[in-house]
């Protein structure tokens, strides 16, 4: 008798301590699930039948869709996707953002805004405004296109680090670009033949802006030398003791082979791209040279422009996504993000 006692007791003991493992796994896996918001809590009002509406309070981001949604774009965007787009991808995980390059071409703005036109994305990131011939074109497939400006970029020159010039006016830079001015010697520095670096004027936003608003869209000169990126240009420049190139100021600035110049709209009040003051080749990159934000932001620089959010109004989920991405960017915490991967903030 004693022994079924024994047997039933050890019996008991185990169920009851499966029992109690897999009520602890429960809980755990309950509790982990609310944590992780993969269960739908009811909300105060008793709305349950909208889950994104459940997600947007949970991300705290206004009218942000669910889903997986294509962008891509200007090269310039490219610390803006390296440090915002990280931060609201952990804050918001089910609006998943997947970067395209272009079916054929170099990525670009106006590349971007082609497979904009042509929905391949939902939207694009760009460093210029949108052509008039491009909402056209968008129109025609039954949509326009909006451009939403998140951050304020400036436009640097770049020369070799042992040049010696004071600065360029903004028509001098044209000349240069045009092939007017050839020599340095003519703009105030060393008997030297100025080597010219480009990106093609197909080949992103930068570029058409500075044909559009430096050379008053006029042609290159015959004398520019076109490279394909930004990296190859500094390497160039670096090794030309003749060399000029211009980009987007934070891709410049801090630069340690090269040395960005003042600019001016008159010649003798020029502008430095950098806070002064202005920090040698030879304490890089210890100390790094940082943007000038606040001429940027006044205009006292010669040449700045907005980086902008291009988004499809066509009512659908493209343009809700474009939107909230947007105007995520322009909160606080999105300026402060914009502000970290080296632009301006515009609030």
């Amino acid at each position: 008798m004693s022994h079924k006692n024994e047997t039933l007791s050890l019996f008991l003991a185990v169920v009851i301590t499966i029992g109690l493992i897999f009520g602890g796994l429960w809980f755990f896996m309950e509790r982990w699930a609310q944590l992780s918001g993969t269960v739908t809590k009811p909300s105060e009002t008793g709305n349950t039948s909208n889950p994104i509406n459940q997600f947007v309070n949970k991300c705290n981001v206004a009218n942000l869709p669910e889903g997986t949604f294509n962008y891509g774009g200007s090269t310039t965007w490219a610390p803006i996707r390296k440090e915002a787009d990280s931060v609201l991808q952990n804050l918001c995980p089910r609006f998943v953002l997947r970067y395209s390059q272009p079916p054929s071409g170099e990525p670009g703005s106006g590349t971007g805004i082609r497979m904009l036109i042509d929905n391949q994305l939902a939207f694009s990131q760009s460093s210029r405004s949108v052509k008039a011939e491009e909402n056209t074109e968008a129109k025609q497939k039954g949509f326009s296109l909006k451009e939403i400006p998140v951050a304020i970029d400036g436009i640097a020159i770049a020369v070799n680090r042992n040049l010696n010039i004071p600065g360029l006016t903004v028509a001098q830079l044209k000349n240069i670009y045009t092939g007017k001015i050839t020599n340095w010697q003519e703009v105030g520095g060393p008997n030297l033949p100025i080597t010219v670096y480009s990106r093609s004027k197909e080949a992103g936003g930068t570029a058409e802006f500075f044909v559009e608003n430096v050379l008053n869209k006029e042609n290159f000169g015959a004398n520019v030398s076109y490279i394909d990126t930004t990296t190859e240009a500094v390497r160039k420049v670096a090794a030309s003791p003749g060399g000029i190139y211009y980009a987007s100021a934070p891709e410049v600035v801090p630069q340690c082979t090269i040395k960005s110049i003042p600019l001016g709209r008159i010649s003798g009040q020029f502008v430095p791209p950098y806070q002064e003051p202005f920090i040698p080749p030879s304490e890089c990159p210890t100390k790094r040279n940082k943007l000038n934000s606040q001429a940027f932001r006044s205009g006292d620089y010669a040449i700045t422009r907005n980086l902008f959010v291009i988004v499809k109004q066509n009512g659908q989920t493209d343009q809700q996504a474009g939107e909230a991405y947007a105007n995520w960017l322009l909160t606080p915490q999105g300026q402060e993000m914009i502000e970290k991967a080296g632009f301006v903030r515009l609030k």
